[in-house]
């Protein structure tokens, strides 16, 4: 049994809410509340600065939590939002009032509406992906939560002042979404950007994730993330952790994460040029171990099919059948029976993981556990070659294993039946 588990990885304790931890200050104006998303509060005499409210069920707690460290009501004149995940928004209502100006970039109403009208699509989704972390039949509700309003939104820059800091707010269309942004206090040289760059330092950014979402600009978010370096921020304040501090060490880690993208952008685009396919790409895919990222969310080989199909789309000029809406696996039971059946398939399966090679082994057991679901053969090779790609990730890529997991847990399931 794997030894690897979502609940060990470095994101649960970046995203663990604990309502008695009290807010704190990062600097003698800026507090955080760490929440499942962080927020921010710049304070000021004449009017204070929210970025990011947590989700719908930690907005008032975190309210709470700014006006016990200031020692006073919260005076919102500004409410910032770096992106439109309900992490991020969910808790507006506790902070919105008749004077506060609610800020996002172009793109946030837009994105908000998509997520609603597909909430049925992708709620059950997450499920899958976080199985080991939502208990079944728990709802977070996040498609639930009413939408910030009224918006104020812009383009690619907007100003504005609140007690006498000039504040910048950038668009920032890539990485972790296409409405985020960046808010600057040029003055002081520093950034608040969210999950742009990523959910953990040093990680890559999430280009992908396996519950699906809009495409991530991996072009656009080099060009974001040179645009950041000139500027050269003493203070990098993201949406989990603590800040990165210091000029030279934001630069170190962003220049490190910068030209590990770089390195998968411009080896994807080489081999396409090359002619290679795009599963030779991703499984060719090697980074030097001088760019080797921190464990994150999203492998290397996903950030080059995410640059293939960015540039090309989703014909991969590999097989005519691509074109067609006939699956593969209409073809499936046809196969294993002509193989011998369900248990004759599993048996090549477990060979070929007995041989190191778990992902053959996962092509066949598919074939095999959709033609004969019932099959105990193929169910118990199912969970032991899930197993072994939960052993492959070596507990660093917090996408893939919570996947694997929960289809161990199906598995299971089936088996008990």
């Amino acid at each position: 049994m794997t030894q690897y588990r979502t609940l060990d990885h470095p994101m649960i304790g970046m995203i663990a809410w604990d309502p008695a931890r009290p807010a704190e200050w990062l600097n003698d104006h800026i507090a955080i509340v760490h929440a499942t998303s962080n927020a921010y509060v710049v304070a000021g005499d004449d009017g204070d600065v929210v970025i990011n409210t947590g989700t719908g069920q930690q907005g008032a707690r975190i309210r709470e939590k700014f006006e016990e460290l200031l020692g006073r009501p919260l005076n919102v004149r500004h409410l910032v939002f770096t992106q439109s995940h309900p992490d991020h928004i969910g808790g507006w209502q506790a902070f919105a009032g008749p004077e506060t100006q609610l800020l996002g970039q172009r793109m946030f109403g837009q994105i908000c509406a998509e997520r609603k009208m597909l909430g049925g699509f992708f709620t059950p989704r997450n499920a899958r992906v976080l199985a080991a972390l939502i208990p079944p039949g728990v709802d977070h509700k996040w498609f639930d939560t009413p939408d910030p309003t009224p918006m104020t939104t812009f383009g690619d820059e907007m100003a504005f002042t609140c007690s006498g800091r000039d504040y910048r707010l950038v668009s920032m269309h890539s990485g972790e979404t296409l409405d985020a942004l960046a808010v600057w206090l040029p003055a002081e040289k520093t950034v608040f950007t969210g999950n742009w760059a990523g959910a953990i330092h040093g990680a890559l950014p999430n280009f992908y994730t396996p519950r699906g979402d809009r495409q991530r600009s991996v072009p656009a978010w080099l060009g974001h993330c040179d645009a950041l370096l000139a500027e050269a921020p003493e203070l990098l304040i993201t949406g989990h952790e603590y800040p990165v501090t210091g000029a030279a060490q934001i630069h170190a880690y962003l220049t490190k994460v910068r030209d590990a993208v770089a390195f998968i952008h411009d080896e994807t685009v080489k081999r396409m040029v090359a002619g290679t396919p795009v599963a030779q790409i991703q499984a060719d895919l090697r980074l030097p171990e001088a760019l080797t990222p921190q464990p994150g969310r999203c492998p290397p080989h996903w950030i080059a099919r995410a640059v293939f199909e960015e540039y090309a789309g989703w014909f991969h000029h590999d097989l005519t059948s691509e074109l067609y809406p006939s699956a593969a696996s209409s073809v499936w039971g046809e196969v294993v029976e002509a193989m011998g059946g369900a248990g004759a398939v599993a048996a090549r399966a477990q060979a070929h993981l007995a041989a190191g090679e778990a992902e053959k082994a996962l092509h066949l057991i598919e074939m095999a556990v959709y033609a004969e679901p019932g099959n105990r053969q193929a169910r118990e090779a199912e969970l032991a070659i899930f197993d072994a790609l939960a052993d492959q990730t070596e507990g660093k890529i917090f996408d893939l294993l919570g996947w694997l997991e929960g289809r161990m847990m199906a598995t299971r399931a089936a088996l008990a039946t």
